[in-house]
């Protein structure tokens, strides 16, 4: 776990146009994240062309940290096709991104074949591309070779109509299928038996709560452990729950012992672990491997977002709270989700916790001074534009500093699901 953050680009020292990021994770089969599309949604779009938008985001992600952003998972960039001609495709690596190409206009659709060079050049170059299902239909015959994804969009494909495009997709390309806004469990398993084998939307997000459940025995302990740092129990009551839990002490062992913590020799005392590691950064590690417990049928990426979420308030915390405020803001962003792990009611959720009450505020009645951060997390995850106006002007936040800590971010959760495989 990093010791200090990194300073933000002030608001108003790059060069590129104003913009902001949204992103929406990409769930493999396994319900794990397999990537995310980044999404340039502009407060006000009509000030924005087609290419400034593109060289917004190709700059921003060209002056991430590479080596951080190298590890993440593959990138979905939604561009336009004068974009691709404009020379911004030389600021990425052909390895990261996959580019999502529109389909052409009705007005425009005798340009078809006029676009077909340009895509070729982009596929030539390494670059992967998605495309909607309307490459699958006879006019675009010429593109459906190009592609390396195929996206399928359930808002507006029926599902009698869904298993045609499906079967037209398998028989005659070698793309892999997207399902996207995929709303309910019962839509994912329609595509699931289909044989699509990624999906996006809000349905692995959405908490089922069934009455009376409890929580299972890992994060019963997970949570007591949080309790007694919250309450700065002792060092011998914190190792005795340790050594009631050989999972538990296994992993904060592993955790302190790994090379990104840095320690100077091995531990294997839980006492030494849990005097050396502290008790702020020992209630980080506990939220952070909450969000990795088991929990039902509860996907993975929900921890992975609940991680995102933690990281980007922690970092937006630092540019806008008071230093003791930041610990507070990483808890909020994780706990955001702890309905949808523990699969009960918020409510209930925080009735097994003693928080502050900032935190508290902030989960459930969206109040206090960490509210606002949660509003503007959770709004860089859906193109909710009011929302986020509302968010980033109340915060004073220019948006330069949230595409930089929202970047940020991901890459951080990604090293984190490395470390932890």
């Amino acid at each position: 776990m990093p010791q200090s953050l990194p300073s933000a680009p002030s608001s108003d020292t790059s060069p590129t146009p104003q913009g902001r990021i949204a992103r929406q994770a990409i769930l493999n089969v396994d319900q794990a994240v397999f990537g995310y599309e980044l999404f340039d949604r502009s407060v006000s779009p009509n000030q924005h062309s087609a290419a400034s938008d593109a060289q917004l985001l190709f700059n921003m992600l060209s002056s991430a940290d590479a080596q951080s952003l190298g590890t993440c998972k593959t990138l979905f960039l939604n561009c336009t096709h004068d974009s691709l001609a404009g020379g911004y495709l030389d600021l990425i690596a052909p390895e990261r991104a996959v580019l999502e190409i529109p389909a052409m206009p009705t007005s425009e659709m005798d340009q078809i074949e006029t676009r077909l060079a340009g895509l070729q050049d982009v596929k030539r170059r390494g670059f992967r591309m998605a495309f909607d299902y309307s490459v699958l239909t006879q006019p675009y015959e010429s593109w459906l070779p190009l592609a390396s994804f195929i996206k399928l969009d359930l808002s507006l494909l029926k599902p009698d109509v869904l298993s045609s495009f499906v079967r037209l997709a398998q028989q005659n390309s070698h793309a892999q299928l997207i399902a996207e806004k995929v709303e309910t469990a019962a839509q994912h398993q329609l595509l699931s038996d289909l044989g699509v084998k990624l999906f996006q939307g809000f349905w692995f997000a959405r908490p089922i709560i069934v009455p009376g459940q409890a929580v299972r025995p890992a994060q019963a302990n997970i949570l007591q452990l949080i309790n007694l740092v919250r309450k700065q129990a002792s060092t011998n009551d914190i190792e005795d729950l340790l050594k009631r839990d050989p999972t538990l002490s296994f992993n904060l062992l592993r955790f302190i012992n790994s090379a990104g913590f840095g320690a100077r020799s091995e531990v294997t005392s839980f006492k030494h672990a849990v005097m050396l590691l502290g008790l702020n950064r020992l209630f980080k590690w506990a939220a952070l491997l909450l969000t990795s417990a088991k929990a039902g049928d509860t996907p993975p990426a929900v921890g992975t977002t609940a991680v995102v979420r933690g990281r980007l308030m922690e970092l937006l915390a630092t540019e806008t709270l008071p230093a003791e405020d930041w610990d507070n803001a990483f808890v909020v962003g994780v706990f955001s989700m702890l309905d949808t792990m523990l699969g009960i009611s918020m409510a209930e959720a925080m009735a097994t916790l003693t928080l502050p009450d900032a935190v508290t505020h902030a989960l459930l009645h969206q109040s206090g001074p960490l509210a606002p951060l949660l509003a503007l997390t959770i709004a860089c995850e859906v193109g909710d534009d009011a929302a986020f106006t509302i968010a980033i002007q109340g915060l004073g936040l220019s948006n330069n500093q949230v595409n930089w800590a929202h970047l940020q971010a991901l890459a951080w959760a990604e090293t984190l699901s490395r470390d932890a495989a």
